[in-house]
């Protein structure tokens, strides 16, 4: 039985790999095998933008690696294209193991003509309307209202999706998030809450920002449920979230679920120096030790279906040359012009915008066959 308020966080496998609950019959050899191909992935994805990054090619990134547990574990909870996603800046590894492409990440990150976003957003900050993935923003919690809105709406509707809301624990020190969570929580609207509690908001740990004993706890003061669960235990996270999505569609109104988790990279790249002042070796090694792709392996080993080191060497080998075609194919198409400015803003076309590009292209040096 999956219970809200549990003073430990909700575990089904060990560090080591053992099962520590019986195992659900649909966690098979093939399945976890499968899961963890997506958490390598997300994993090695990480490596090569961090290298795209100190190459100059993009300027922002926020790694995810070690939080791969929480967020495939949660992708595979959704109904994905139907229900709405309201995700913060590290979810990459969410997004691809909702099947958003690895091209389309690229393309958003190096801003070129292949974006979906025309090169107007920040990098790192995608969204895909056909995965009802709204687009990231970094300022922090400004996701929640508006989720909190879109539940409302589907409420209001009488439809059976969902809206899905994910935030750091620096998050829950912000205003927006307890004005987004009186309103789900008040209104009885179908938002799952996922705190992805990696227990740093940038060098701030959580223990210094909140008096909390934990984050779900907090879930009482809006009248939902809480649950607590080991964000690097992915059988833990799945059957946690399909339980606590299956209580929301079903109209009990809405959900927190906090993962503990830990990020063993820096915050973004504007910190990659700093945060060795403000965590220890020792720290980060822990949680090293409990990686959620470690814990998988270890898991299948206890089954009798351990993976050969040359098939993780294999996976690795193929994941890089997946990340390099996409880049090539993400360049190949270009950087946008200065006409985007003017493009995919109105339906008719305001005088005053024809006027200023009217200008604009009249201050256009001439080309090669006389355009402009």
């Amino acid at each position: 039985m999956i219970q809200p308020f549990t003073s430990d966080p909700l575990r089904w496998v060990s560090e080591d790999g053992q099962p520590i609950r019986e195992l659900p019959a649909r966690f098979t050899p093939e399945l976890l095998r499968e899961l963890h191909r997506q958490m390598v992935r997300a994993r090695e994805f990480d490596k090569k933008l961090v290298t795209l990054l100190r190459q100059g090619r993009t300027t922002f990134y926020a790694q995810a690696s070690g939080m791969e547990g929480t967020q495939v574990g949660l992708a595979r909870s959704l109904r994905v294209g139907h229900d709405w996603v309201w995700p913060y800046y590290r979810d990459h590894t969410l997004g691809l193991a909702m099947g958003i492409s690895m091209m389309d990440i690229v393309s958003q990150c190096l801003g070129t003509n292949s974006d979906l976003c025309r090169g107007r957003q920040m990098p790192h900050h995608f969204g895909v309307a056909d995965k009802r993935f709204v687009s990231i923003s970094s300022s922090i919690a400004s996701q929640v209202p508006p989720a909190a809105g879109t539940a409302m709406a589907q409420k209001y509707l009488g439809t059976d999706e969902i809206t899905v809301c994910t935030f750091g624990d620096g998050a829950t020190s912000e205003g927006d998030w307890h004005a987004g969570m009186n309103m789900a929580g008040a209104s009885g609207a179908p938002c799952l809450f996922v705190c992805e509690n990696n227990q740093w908001a940038i060098s701030t740990h959580l223990r210094e920002q909140t008096a909390s004993e934990t984050i779900h706890i907090k879930a009482k003061a809006y009248g939902m449920p809480g649950y607590y669960v080991d964000g690097n235990d992915i059988v833990a996270v799945m059957e946690v979230m399909e339980h606590v999505a299956g209580r929301v569609r079903a109209g009990e109104g809405p959900a927190l679920v906090e993962c503990l988790t830990y990020r063993v990279g820096s915050h973004s790249n504007a910190d990659a120096d700093a945060e060795k002042q403000y965590r220890t070796r020792e720290e980060v090694a822990e949680w090293e030790a409990r990686d959620p792709i470690t814990r998988v392996e270890r898991l299948l080993e206890h089954l009798g279906a351990p993976i050969d080191p040359q098939e993780i060497r294999d996976l690795v080998a193929a994941i890089h040359r997946e990340v390099d075609e996409a880049v090539r194919a993400a360049e190949a198409t270009g950087q946008p012009g200065w006409e985007i400015m003017f493009e995919d803003v109105y339906a008719d076309k305001p005088v005053h915008l024809e006027r200023q590009e009217d200008f604009l292209r009249a201050e256009q040096p001439a080309t090669v066959g006389g355009r402009a």
